[in-house]
């Protein structure tokens, strides 16, 4: 942790949360917060569906809401960003409060339910970044929505120019019924749509479905032979959880989406079924409790061909992305590799 962040975080940590998130897209925004650059080696550099990413460590959806800060977020060393997530029409979410830190738990409980200013506002940001950056776009429905398929497909045909892969989010548990889309029926009927969409557009975007930690075997088979059968270029494990065991906050309680350390386990458990079960065959991202460079190897390990973190930032501030890309450099050279994909999934057997 570098001396600013050791006088600024306390600072934030004063602060309600939101209003702390806030303050720090505004001190970004404002260049306030240094970075590296471009961080990158031969070990770390990741190609896959197409695009080169200088290193495997992204920043998961749900903090850059709204693209307001896709070059900072850049020079702080990221090897990709996703923004969002966005929906069709503007959506204040859920009312407050909606964000609570379990500061025992190293952990983050929200229930924000896709605020965000639309896909319209949004686009015309994401057009503005002309970095070399890779950059996601997290998609979901509005919450008043007659019919949240075509929602996801709407957004997909109004950015696919401005991005270089899109995620399905599908397991965000602060928009009533959202969850339902992993079922057999809705799901098919999703995934149809965006396969039909993407046909249609003359740019060839990845797409992810992001799915839930909360999810049985049988789950995770059916979403795989879904995804496949409808060309999803990979998968995104996992979203955060509506389970709350061994917790210490007393924020514990809270309705809303658990993420951070105590994610961790769970959230790579699902990821290791997932590589499992697709064999191989496309892409995955592990995402869930990452803190350190050891717990991102440990996903690249299970299945993970790249990796997100978020939570771990409220608590370590933005220099733990260069602390885990230096050390998981030095560790992929002590195990002997050339590059970091050569691990990928040589572990997976171990979370089984």
């Amino acid at each position: 942790m570098k001396l600013y962040e050791r006088i600024t975080l306390p600072i934030l940590h004063s602060l309600e949360p939101e209003m702390a998130h806030n303050l720090s897209i505004t001190a970004l925004k404002s260049n306030l917060i240094p970075g590296p650059g471009k961080l990158t080696s031969d070990r770390l550099t990741v190609k896959i569906l197409g695009l080169n990413f200088p290193n495997p460590i992204g920043l998961a959806a749900g903090y850059d809401k709204n693209a307001k800060i896709i070059p900072q977020l850049m020079r702080i060393g990221f090897g990709f960003i996703e923004v969002g997530a966005v929906t069709p029409k503007p959506q204040s979410g859920n009312p407050n409060p909606r964000l609570f830190r379990l500061n025992e738990d190293l952990a983050i409980i929200n229930r924000l339910g896709f605020n965000n200013l639309g896909m319209n506002k949004i686009n015309k940001r994401l057009t503005l970044y002309s970095g070399d950056g890779i950059v996601g776009l997290n998609i979901g429905a509005n919450k008043d929505s007659i019919n949240r398929s075509n929602d996801y497909s709407e957004v997909l045909s109004h950015t696919y120019n401005s991005i270089d892969f899109a995620t399905i989010n599908i397991s965000s548990p602060n928009t009533k019924d959202l969850r339902n889309l992993q079922k057999t029926a809705s799901l098919r009927k999703l995934l149809k749509s965006l396969r039909d969409t993407r046909a249609n557009i003359p740019k060839k975007i990845p797409l992810f479905l992001k799915v839930a930690p909360d999810l049985t075997k049988s789950d995770i088979k059916m979403i795989t032979d879904l995804v496949l059968q409808f060309d999803i270029d990979g998968i995104i494990t996992t979203n955060t959880t509506l389970e709350r065991e061994n917790l210490r906050s007393k924020y514990k309680n809270e309705q809303g989406g658990l993420s951070g350390r105590p994610l961790f386990i769970k959230s790579t458990k699902i990821l290791a079924q997932f590589s499992k079960q697709t064999r191989g065959q496309i892409p995955l991202i592990g995402v869930g409790g990452i803190s350190s460079a050891e717990d991102a190897y440990i996903k690249i390990k299970a299945g993970a061909s790249i990796v997100q973190l978020y939570s771990a930032l409220i608590y370590n501030g933005f220099s733990l992305v260069e602390k885990i890309l230096s050390d998981l450099d030095q560790i992929i050279k002590n195990d002997g590799y050339k590059n970091i994909s050569e691990a990928i999934g040589i572990e997976k057997e171990k979370w089984l």
